[in-house]
């Protein structure tokens, strides 16, 4: 399988065409680097020998060719580029011998005005910073860099990382001259437990100032979050449907991964995927006639909607019923991407969805602790705290933890207004239970898990818990009883093994399905993770990868089984898949492309210093990406379009600029450190200097290119084996 699929990656002319744009893309960003340093030191009379993007390694190169003096050509190690001028050598151990090579012809290689001069060329990709001027010039080629002026050297030092910047400016400006279709900083789902749901942010939310500033796109929030200034939380000013003014709301994230997040999803429209509009199997996949890529949907059982949070809703409060689905067509019959085509462009076609049922196993997991409690709802009214486990609820016991949530929106739109269900609690330090009456709420909403360890909440209450791995109750002629697990048997290692490839095909929206890359397993280590069962049933719900669950146990047993629909459980998604909401930003004037533009290259810029602030404090080191990731986050990037790939090339040229001025020996700030050294001493550092802190820059560097290097190869082999077998 997998050789058909990089088989078929080769003969896609889209796939060839989108990996020639990022090969070109990222070359340009490397390009304009080494043009700076060259053009530079052409003008400044620096004979400039070799010319190269990518590294010639023991001499190996892909193509070469003289003009002039210098010679221009392409390594093969695509990691950057260098400019080689006389007097400057990348290698520490051949500084010397380049220096004496740098030497007019006239000069002794020994003797008192060769022992007096300095050795401290460059050790970077351009330049060397370690000779002195005035009388100790004279010694030195006029041709070669070290017989240059401390400004000119510097010119020539700074003018790869000015060229980055203009080049970031550049491309960020013709993005928006094309326009580009930015995400909404708002809601579009919330993680149960996660600092965002404790808050009380809703779906449909839409985030208009953090902190006091005007925000409008999704990663404004992203980047306020994670590298911004978290200490006290992240105040934010929100708009929320229904409401008549908006809203002020603390949110203080929380760090569970490589940098902190506050557990929110981008938001969402009524308009369907434009590439996958519903989930092959799913109630909306097996619809007749069949959802189309783009269609809006604009009613539901005869009530208008106009934006997700409104088809949120219904689906929340409808699960169990067969929903009259109306969607507008594309007047043009292809995609209506969100913001594209106006709401009435074309024909309205009403479509039945029946309900999903609940997929299960016939078994249930055993209920863990509270670990959230949300602001402002019943459970935090009386007195409910995280830590707390619900034994039972009314005088019986709790349960299927997973089946609680809808077991308490059903009793809460039943009852009368008000009605209240006593929880009996086991509290740590207790010696008896707990008992607390709590108010159930008419949620109008649903949460689902989305990560491994999330846990599942119930709106209802406002509680959130852990569904922990060991076995409470099996069902008798279930699935999970036909298989042979018993009650106390502990779950260790849970897999989903989908469909066969022709069975998906067979399915309506299955070619996209696949042709998309969509997931071709899923599993969970229920050992490293015990909170992971309630992502691995929300999973299980995907038709796709339902076709048999594999479970491994604590005592070295394993067991098969198929899922099962209950009929009397039923779940508010039923397949759709949702555009991102999206607003058009430049395309208009030139003056607004450049302001846009360099605002752009400016967040860039900075988000890149705010990054390396945080780091080891506030964000992991694993949060790097190396080559792999770049390539592959160009690769989406270009997919999406021409401008949304030159604004990727923004950051990554923003990016290369800051992190090359760095004061780090062997980048460009390092030499400039030694420039600025020199002439405010009037004398280079000393040769042993020079040379340590050259040697300690280079390890610092190769080190961390094989950290990233190793972050991308496990990173991405476990998701290529996961797709391909």
């Amino acid at each position: 399988m997998g050789v058909c699929l990089i088989a078929s990656a080769w003969s896609d002319p889209v796939w060839i065409w989108n990996v020639l744009k990022v090969v070109i893309g990222l070359g340009m960003v490397i390009f304009v680097h080494e043009l700076g340093h060259f053009l530079v030191a052409k003008l400044c009379g620096v004979k400039c020998e070799k010319f190269y993007l990518g590294f010639d390694i023991a001499g190996l190169k892909l193509w070469k060719f003289q003009w002039g003096e210098t010679e221009y050509g392409i390594g093969v190690l695509p990691l950057g580029g260098y400019v080689k001028m006389l007097g400057q050598e990348d290698n520490p151990s051949r500084i010397r011998e380049e220096t004496q090579r740098a030497r007019k012809k006239d000069q002794p290689e020994d003797g008192s005005r060769a022992a007096e001069t300095p050795v401290s060329a460059a050790a970077g990709e351009t330049t060397g910073d370690a000779e002195s001027h005035g009388d100790e010039s004279a010694v030195f080629d006029p041709r070669s860099y070290l017989a240059q002026s401390v400004p000119k050297r510097m010119a020539i030092i700074s003018a790869g990382v000015v060229m980055n910047v203009v080049f970031a400016l550049l491309t960020a400006v013709g993005a928006y001259w094309l326009g580009i279709y930015e995400v909404e900083c708002g809601v579009g789902a919330v993680i149960p437990g996660a600092p965002a749901w404790q808050a009380n942010l809703k779906v449909g939310d839409r985030i208009t100032e953090i902190r006091g500033s005007p925000v409008d796109r999704y990663k404004d929030l992203r980047a306020a979050v994670s590298v911004g200034d978290i200490q006290g939380g992240v105040t934010m000013r929100v708009e929320r449907p229904g409401e008549p003014e908006p809203i002020s709301v603390t949110v203080h994230p929380k760090k569970t991964g490589p940098y902190p997040t506050i557990g929110v999803l981008p938001p969402l429209t009524p308009v369907l995927d434009t590439r996958l509009p519903a989930l092959p199997g799913s109630p909306a996949g097996q619809a007749q006639p069949p959802f189309l890529p783009g269609d809006r949907i604009v009613a539901i059982e005869d009530q208008p909607v106009s934006h997700y949070a409104e088809v949120h809703r219904v689906l929340a409060l409808r699960p169990e019923r067969p929903l009259r689905v109306t969607v507008q067509r594309a007047a043009t019959g292809g995609p209506n991407r969100a913001g594209r085509e106006p709401p009435g462009a074309g024909e309205r076609v009403t479509i039945a969805v029946q309900a999903a049922n609940v997929l299960q196993l016939g078994m249930s997991m055993t209920m863990g602790a509270i670990t959230a409690i949300q602001s402002g709802s019943p459970a935090e009214s009386a007195g409910v705290l995280p830590g707390d486990t619900i034994t039972h609820v009314d005088g019986r016991p709790v349960g299927d933890p997973l089946a609680l949530p809808e077991h308490l929106r059903v009793h809460a739109w039943q009852s009368p207004l008000g009605t209240a269900v006593a929880l009996r609690l086991k509290r740590p330090g207790e010696a008896n239970s707990i008992e607390a009456m709590v108010k159930l709420r008419r949620a109008d909403w649903y949460e689902t898990p989305i990560l491994p360890g999330n846990p599942i909440s119930v709106p209802a209450l406002g509680i959130a818990y852990e569904v922990l791995n060991p076995v409470s109750a099996v069902a008798p002629d279930g699935p999970a009883a036909r298989a042979g697990i018993r009650p106390g048997d502990v779950v260790v290692k849970a897999k989903l093994i989908p469909l066969g490839e022709e069975a998906i095909r067979r399915l309506a929206h299955g070619d996209e399905y696949l042709d998309l890359g969509g997931k071709r397993s899923f599993s969970v280590d229920l050992a490293k993770e015990p909170n992971g069962w309630p992502v691995f049933f929300e999973t299980m719900q995907n038709p796709v990868l339902s076709g048999t669950v594999e479970l491994t146990l604590a005592d070295g047993r394993s067991a098969s089984m198929q899922p099962m629909a209950d009929p009397t459980w039923f779940h508010p998604e039923r397949g759709f898949s949702f555009e991102p909401k999206t607003f058009f930003s430049g395309g208009q004037s030139l003056a607004l492309a450049m302001r846009l533009g360099a605002r752009e290259t400016i967040d860039a810029m900075t988000l890149v210093y705010r990054f390396l602030g945080k780091l080891g404090t506030q964000v992991s080191p694993t949060a790097f990406g190396g080559p792999i990731s770049i390539f592959d986050m160009a690769y989406r990037f270009a997919s999406q379009g021409f401008a949304d790939l030159l604004l990727f090339l923004t950051i990554i040229g923003a990016n290369l600029a800051v992190i090359n001025f760095l004061p780090i020996p062997v980048l460009d700030g390092g030499h400039m450190v030694f420039l600025a050294y020199e002439g405010v001493t009037g004398k280079p550092p000393s040769e042993k200097v020079h040379l340590t802190l050259t040697y300690l820059g280079l390890t610092f560097i190769l080190g961390l290119m094989l950290w990233v290097l190793g972050l991308d190869v496990v990173r991405y082999a476990s998701s290529l084996f996961e797709r391909l077998f």
